[in-house]
């Protein structure tokens, strides 16, 4: 096997999620809300066999004190991917930014960013490194 195959195949997942998306902006279209999608995802991902949890809390700590603040991330697959859902006219350095502090806080390896929004469907992948750097991923 070359190095692109190689590459590709542990990326794999990227592509099932993708296409998933497709699926669910092929029917819905825009111009739901974000849990719509949410919803479909979840059903769609779980009926590929993929574990998925829907609105999963992350509660914020100051040195090791739980704050009285949670935020929640749209999806989790099988505990180490997050996906950020979007239904919005453009995605935006702040979109991105909430991805990875989920990541960074999590430290869950591996995010999605995918937009439903009207200019059609939308998605970025991101690798989280031990080091704490975040890298998009592309397959080629």
């Amino acid at each position: 096997m070359n190095l692109i195959e190689e590459h590709n195949r542990k990326y794999k997942f990227f592509c099932d999620i993708t296409g998933v998306a497709m699926k669910v902006h092929s029917k819905y279209h825009s111009g739901l809300l974000e849990s719509a999608y949410e919803a479909a995802m979840k059903y769609l991902l779980e009926q590929q066999g993929y574990k998925v949890e829907r609105q999963v809390a992350l509660p914020i700590y100051w040195d090791n004190v739980p704050l009285d603040q949670t935020y929640r991330m749209d999806l989790v697959v099988d505990d180490n991917i997050i996906l950020e859902l979007k239904a919005v006219s453009f995605v935006d350095k702040a979109h991105r930014r909430q991805l990875f502090n989920y990541m960074n806080l999590t430290h869950m390896p591996y995010g999605m960013l995918i937009n439903f929004g009207p200019k059609g469907l939308f998605s970025e992948w991101y690798q989280l490194y031990d080091d704490g750097k975040i890298e998009k991923v592309k397959l080629f």
